[in-house]
């Protein structure tokens, strides 16, 4: 990807990408590639001053020599989270709006570039279990099949784009649901893949087809805003051996290191998922809106 030629694009405009923690992955990523290209890396600085990134809120990238950022919010699962909580900090309740969509989404109503995602805490316990969870205006369903709780919540989300984005101005992505690769468990029973060296090369090892994108391309089916689909599954499914694993921090000795393969791993997030940047660059040259004009 040339990084300076996307900036170059991205002149006096923003980019967003909203979603959960892997597309704040696929967010440093960018960050990290553009920056590259910029010459006096000075001019390139988050604007509240922050450098630590995994916490709920709005981070954004400021490249002073294009007058342009590069934004991330995150919402995990795109609708309004809502928890009553007791005076000392316990959770009391929780429920999810399906109706609604999170506080942080008219943030990017004026972006000029969106790349959306969600998908992975549909996998949660309180999620896929949706006993009294998931609520509709004054109605909280008793128990709701996770996949419909899914499609609905997309669905409220696909609405508010076609009645509040104006795609004359926004190009709104979505990016495709990324597969893990836990074996022996998953992330908090013992899942590992630090002994993957290498891909995925033979086809019959690879999982079915996800669910979840069979409903998004559904939902998304349905649109009048043109959104440019990043189908990224198949890829990530290849390469068992492209995650952090136990390697999320420095290990003073081989010790350190075998003791962390024993407990928690990482087989969801990625090294460096600057494939998907890629094939970000690509598409919007393919689509070629105003400035992404060959």
């Amino acid at each position: 990807m040339n990084g300076t030629d996307f900036l170059e694009r991205l002149r006096g405009q923003r980019i967003i990408l909203v979603g959960d923690s892997l597309n704040r992955n696929m967010w440093e990523s960018l960050v990290c590639t553009l920056r590259h290209g910029v010459r006096n890396k000075k001019n390139v600085y988050e604007k509240s001053g922050k450098n630590q990134f995994k916490t709920r809120g709005y981070y954004s990238f400021k490249f002073r020599d294009y007058n342009c950022s590069v934004d991330f919010i995150r919402s995990t699962l795109l609708v309004k989270e809502m928890v009553r909580e007791s005076p000392n900090g316990t959770v009391l309740d929780e429920k999810l709006r399906l109706d609604e969509l999170d506080a942080t989404t008219p943030a990017y109503q004026t972006a000029d570039i969106v790349v959306v995602n969600t998908g992975h805490w549909w996998t949660h316990p309180k999620t896929s279990k949706g006993l009294n969870y998931y609520q509709e205006g004054y109605r909280v369903h008793h128990c709701l099949e996770v996949m419909e709780a899914y499609r609905k919540a997309l669905t409220t989300w696909a609405k508010w784009v076609d009645k509040n984005i104006d795609p004359t101005r926004t190009q709104i992505v979505f990016r495709g649901l990324s597969l893990t690769h836990f074996k022996g468990g998953q992330w908090n029973s013992g899942g590992g893949c630090h002994r993957e060296t290498e891909p995925v090369f033979n086809q019959t090892y690879l999982t079915e087809y996800p669910e979840r994108m069979r409903v998004l391309e559904k939902v998304m089916s349905r649109m009048k805003t043109p959104v440019i689909y990043l189908n990224i599954s198949r890829l990530t499914d290849y390469r068992k051996d492209g995650h952090p694993s136990v390697y999320r921090v420095r290990y003073e000795t081989e010790e350190e290191r075998m003791a962390a393969a024993a407990t928690k791993q990482d087989c969801s997030h990625w090294c460096l998922p600057g494939t998907w940047n890629e094939l970000l660059y690509a598409s919007l040259l393919q689509v070629g809106k105003g400035s992404w004009r060959l």
